[in-house]
């Protein structure tokens, strides 16, 4: 018993023996703890231009993004209600989808059943919410409407990709379609 509290006696001395808080341990790679910050675009002799980050050539198009040829106006809206279709098949995966996102996005103004009495209309933060039922609507014109907005309604675009919009389009359609029976 003796012999082994002198061991672990003497094995911590040695361990704090060797610490000296005005020298810290050895730092691999003291980049990779300290990183130097640059400024976005700032000057570099990384490349031969001088600039490190590389602004895209104007009018560039990222890869894997469609342009939406629809304007944000009134002309553009009947355009889409009239000739935009889904390029998604209208499957219940798809529709599942879309009530998931519907629920989060759009149930809060627009109610559980398309009605237009959702949480908000109910506490009157927003009045004159249309129901579904009362429009005339098409998938094209639902997905330029969570594309730009309408009325009070703000775009919906940062928030959901190009196939969740159209995945709650074919949502909306359900919903409509059940609310006229």
């Amino acid at each position: 018993m003796r012999n082994s509290l002198i061991i672990i006696l003497l094995t911590g001395l040695m361990l704090t023996s060797c610490f000296d808080p005005s020298k810290p341990n050895f730092q691999y790679f003291p980049d990779m703890y300290e990183s130097l910050a640059y400024e976005t675009y700032a000057e570099s002799d990384g490349f031969s231009n001088g600039i490190e980050a590389q602004v895209p050539v104007e009018g560039s198009i990222p890869r894997g993004w469609e342009p939406y040829d629809y304007p944000d106006s009134n002309e553009g809206y009947e355009m889409a209600k009239a000739n935009l279709l889904s390029p998604i098949e209208i499957s219940d995966f798809n529709i599942n989808q879309g009530k998931e996102l519907y629920e989060i996005y759009c149930s809060v103004c627009h109610g559980d059943k398309g009605d237009g009495m959702g949480i908000l209309a109910q506490r009157e933060k927003f009045l004159g919410i249309p129901a579904y039922i009362d429009r005339e609507i098409t998938p094209g014109s639902i997905y330029h409407v969570l594309m730009y907005g309408i009325n009070a309604m703000g775009s919906h675009s940062g928030q959901v990709n190009e196939e969740e919009r159209w995945q709650i389009a074919q949502y909306v359609m359900k919903l409509r379609e059940e609310s006229k029976k």
